[in-house]
């Protein structure tokens, strides 16, 4: 049984991750941000520790001798009001974690390095494919880059994939995020939501197709030290996506463009190409939008 560690097991995308990979006869491990996050686990899996020490990522690595390594941890939310944090945690986390590797220098399968489609920013001109050049526009983005370069420097030395996923959702993810605030307004019939911009249009997938490609990527040898989309290959505006959500809950939502909500610097349509990861790891199933809210509008969560 092959060992996985995942960085941020206790997030959104963490804890879909692990269930696919259990669900595949992988045994999972987990760093977690604190003690009470590895308690409330229930889990002796899980092991607490900052990604700023190396000290600490590298005890764990010694003692759970994983034989893949998926990093989620870091800031998620572009709009994150804190950006010492989000360099300190996206660019020199991802870095301390690459080093406490290099220092353990066990034999690893693979690193998948979860980066972001943030990096491309307002980049025109149809779907959005790895040979695109970035153009991030906030620090969110920036922080993703600057890791994808830094990640580079250890190319030589540890077998990294990165993954650049677009818009993804599901159930269970922060309110912080479009898809899961229309989705709750709409559950609880609040009369009324507040939105920024409802014409930009983003490329939406279901987290559970997402980790299906991060568990295909890490089993596939040729996708070591290459850099791959994770996509759907369709855009949605966010009038569009109201528009599927009302008519699967039957209900109408009063909507108010609130300029608190427009962000500086906000791109208008972020699409991608799925090809180059297919060509690779081949096809996934679609899990079209529709059934994703439908999932979403029908949970207790």
């Amino acid at each position: 049984m092959l060992k996985v560690l995942i960085t941020g097991v206790r997030g959104f995308t963490g804890r879909y991750l692990a269930a696919e990979l259990n669900a595949n006869g992988y045994e999972v491990f987990g760093v977690v941000h604190s003690t009470l996050d590895s308690d409330s686990a229930g889990m002796q899996n899980f092991y607490a520790c900052d990604l700023g020490d190396t000290i600490g990522l590298a005890q764990v690595i010694e003692k759970v001798q994983p034989d893949m390594i998926v990093h989620l941890a870091g800031i998620a939310f572009v709009a994150h009001g804190d950006v010492d944090t989000i360099y300190q945690t996206n660019l020199l986390g991802t870095r301390n974690l690459l080093e406490a590797l290099v220092r353990v220098n066990i034999p690893i399968k693979a690193v998948l390095l979860a980066s972001s489609a943030n990096v491309y920013g307002n980049a025109r001109g149809g779907q959005l494919t790895e040979a695109t050049v970035p153009a991030p526009a906030n620090d969110y983005a920036v922080s993703k880059l600057a890791m994808e370069y830094m990640a580079g420097l250890y190319a030589d030395r540890l077998p990294i994939i990165i993954a650049r996923p677009f818009n993804y959702t599901g159930v269970g993810q922060s309110e912080n995020f479009l898809l899961p605030k229309i989705v709750n307004h709409i559950r609880r019939r609040a009369p009324v939501i507040e939105l920024g911009n409802l014409d930009v249009a983003r490329d939406f997938s279901d987290v559970r197709r997402v980790v299906h490609y991060y568990r295909r990527l890490l089993e596939t040898p040729a996708a070591i030290g290459e850099t791959f989309n994770v996509c759907s290959g369709r855009a949605y505006t966010l009038e569009e996506v109201l528009d599927k959500a009302c008519s699967i809950a039957e209900y109408a939502i009063e909507v108010k463009v609130n300029p608190a909500f427009v962000r500086e610097n906000e791109l208008k349509k972020l699409i991608g190409s799925r090809a180059k990861l297919e060509s690779v790891v081949g096809a996934v199933p679609d899990i079209p939008l529709d059934e994703t809210l439908r999932w979403m509008i029908a949970s207790s969560e």
